[in-house]
C-alpha cells in the first residue's frame, strides 16, 4: 500500500468515525444536554422516593455526581444497535453451554463442603420454610460461586441507567427507589455493589425483593444479605416459600421419551398428573420408578435442547425455582446442582453440540408462527418453552422433522408458506 492510499485510507476511517459521532450526538444531544436529561430523570424520582420514606439528604446523595453507565447490557439508544449478546447468559446460550458437567460437578463439590459448615443454619432454615436444603445452597453457588464472585457495578448507578434508558424502564424505575429506601434504611452504599441488573447480596436479590422477603437467618434482629451467610441463605429459602413452595416435592425428573412422544408436548400447557406421562410411556432412565404418590404430581414435560439433549418433567418446584430468575435454564441449573450436592451425577442424556440461533432469526420465527395463528404471545428472540413447542407443533402439521428448534429450516419454510399466500389488500 503506497503512503498516499493508506493517508486516504486513514482520512476515510476518520470520517466515518466522526460521522458516527456526529449522528450519536444529534440523536442525544450534546454531552451536556444529555446530561442534563439524566439529571432531569434523576430529580423526577423525588416524589415517589420521598413517598418511600427516603429523605432529600439521602436523595440528593446517592445521585450526586452520578452519570449513567452506557456500557451496560439491554439498553436502547438511539443510533445504537442493541447487543442481544451481551445480556443474561440464560437467553444467550445454548444448554450444553449453560449446563456445564464440569463447572456443575465443581460447584457439587463445594457445595457439599459448604453445607457442612452451614449444617446448623440450614437444619433450621429447612425446618421453618420447607425448602430443601439442597436447592438453597445450589442457588448460592449459581448466583455467586458461594460468594467467590465480585460484584462489579454500583447497584444504584447500574439501576438509574436502565430506568433511564434500559428496555425495562419501569421494572428497573420501581428497584431504583427501594435502593434508595435501602440506602435511607442504613444499607451502607459501598455494600451496595450489583449485577448489571441491579441484583445485590450473596444470593442476589432485586432491592424489592429486600423488603418481601428478607429473613433474620442468624437471628441477630437485622437482616444482613452481603456478609451474613444466614441471612443469605434464609432469605433466599423465604423467597422460595412466599413464592408456593412444597414441602418435600421434587424440582423435577430426567425421562426418556418414547418413540410416540415427541417434543411439541413440551411447556406448561400439556402439564398433566405425572401418572398419565407414565402411560404415554414418559418414564425415568435405568428403569427406576416412581413413587406412588409422585404418580399424583402435576407435571409438565421441559426439553431445553428441543429434540436434541434430554427431556424432564416438572413439577411446582421447577415453577418457583424460575420464579427467582426466569429462565428454564436456570431452574435446571439449580436442580441439577442440587441433586449433585445430594450425591446425583449429570443428566443422562447430555445436550448436542447444536447452533444457538441468532436473535433476529428466533424474532422473526416467532412473529410468523404468530401470524400464523400459533399461540406465542410476545416476540423476543428467547427460545423458551413455548417457542419450542410452537415450533413443533408447527413442524407436526407441516410434515416436517420434529425437533422443536427455531431453526433456519423452519424460518425457510415460514417464508414460503408466506410467499405462497395470497396478498392482503
Amino acid at each position: 500500500m503506497t503512503s498516499a492510499t493508506g493517508e486516504a485510507a486513514w482520512l476515510g476511517t476518520r470520517a466515518r468515525i466522526i460521522g458516527a459521532i456526529a449522528v450519536l450526538l444529534a440523536v442525544l444531544g450534546t454531552p451536556a444536554t444529555a446530561a442534563d436529561d439524566f439529571r432531569t430523570f434523576l430529580n423526577g424520582l423525588w416524589p415517589e422516593a420521598q413517598q418511600l420514606g427516603v429523605s432529600r439528604a439521602t436523595f440528593d446523595t446517592a445521585f450526586r455526581g452520578l452519570k449513567p453507565d452506557y456500557k451496560l447490557p439491554d439498553l436502547i439508544i438511539p443510533g445504537r444497535k442493541r447487543d442481544d449478546s451481551a445480556g443474561q447468559s440464560e437467553f444467550t446460550s445454548s444448554a450444553m453451554d449453560y449446563l456445564n458437567p464440569k463447572y456443575l460437578a465443581r460447584l457439587a463439590v463445594q457445595g457439599r463442603k459448604f453445607r457442612q459448615q452451614h449444617k446448623q443454619s440450614l437444619d433450621r432454615i429447612e425446618k421453618l420454610t420447607g425448602v430443601n436444603r439442597d436447592i438453597v445452597v445450589a442457588i448460592w453457588g449459581r448466583e455467586t460461586s458461594y460468594g467467590s464472585f465480585t460484584l462489579r457495578h454500583d447497584a444504584i448507578q447500574a439501576l438509574a441507567t436502565e430506568a433511564y434508558v434500559g428496555r425495562r424502564k419501569d421494572m428497573f424505575r420501581k428497584e431504583l427507589l427501594y435502593a434508595l429506601k435501602m440506602l435511607q434504611d442504613g444499607v451502607p452504599r459501598k455494600k451496595m455493589r450489583s449485577s448489571w441488573a441491579g441484583a445485590i447480596g450473596l444470593t442476589q436479590f432485586m432491592p424489592s425483593e429486600y423488603y418481601s422477603h428478607a429473613d433474620d437467618g442468624d437471628g441477630d434482629g437485622k437482616v444482613d444479605l452481603f456478609d451474613s451467610v444466614p441471612d443469605a441463605l434464609a432469605s433466599a429459602a423465604r423467597q422460595l416459600a412466599n413464592k408456593g413452595w412444597v414441602r418435600g416435592r421434587p424440582w423435577g425428573y430426567e425421562v426418556i421419551v418414547p418413540q410416540n412422544g415427541d417434543c411439541s408436548l413440551e411447556g406448561p400447557p400439556g402439564e398433566r398428573p405425572i401418572r398419565d406421562w407414565v402411560a404415554l410411556g414418559f418414564n425415568q432412565p435405568d428403569g427406576k420408578k416412581f413413587r406412588p404418590e409422585e404418580l399424583n404430581y402435576g407435571a409438565y414435560l421441559m426439553m431445553p435442547s428441543g429434540a436434541y439433549g434430554p427431556a424432564f418433567l416438572v413439577t411446582d418446584n421447577f415453577k418457583v425455582i424460575r420464579e427467582y430468575n426466569t429462565s428454564d435454564l436456570y431452574a435446571l441449573f439449580v436442580g441439577n446442582l442440587a441433586d449433585r450436592i445430594d450425591g446425583g451425577g449429570d443428566f443422562h442424556i447430555p445436550s448436542a453440540k447444536i447452533a444457538q440461533p441468532r436473535t433476529v432469526q428466533v424474532k422473526e420465527i416467532q412473529k410468523r408462527l404468530i401470524d400464523l395463528g400459533y399461540e406465542l404471545q410476545k416476540v423476543d428472540g428467547k427460545i423458551g418453552s413455548n417457542t419450542r413447542r410452537q415450533v413443533g407443533t408447527y413442524q407436526k402439521k407441516n410434515r416436517l422433522k420434529i425437533d422443536c428448534w427455531p431453526t433456519e429450516a423452519v424460518l425457510t419454510h415460514l417464508r414460503s408458506v408466506a410467499a405462497s399466500q395470497p396478498q392482503r389488500q
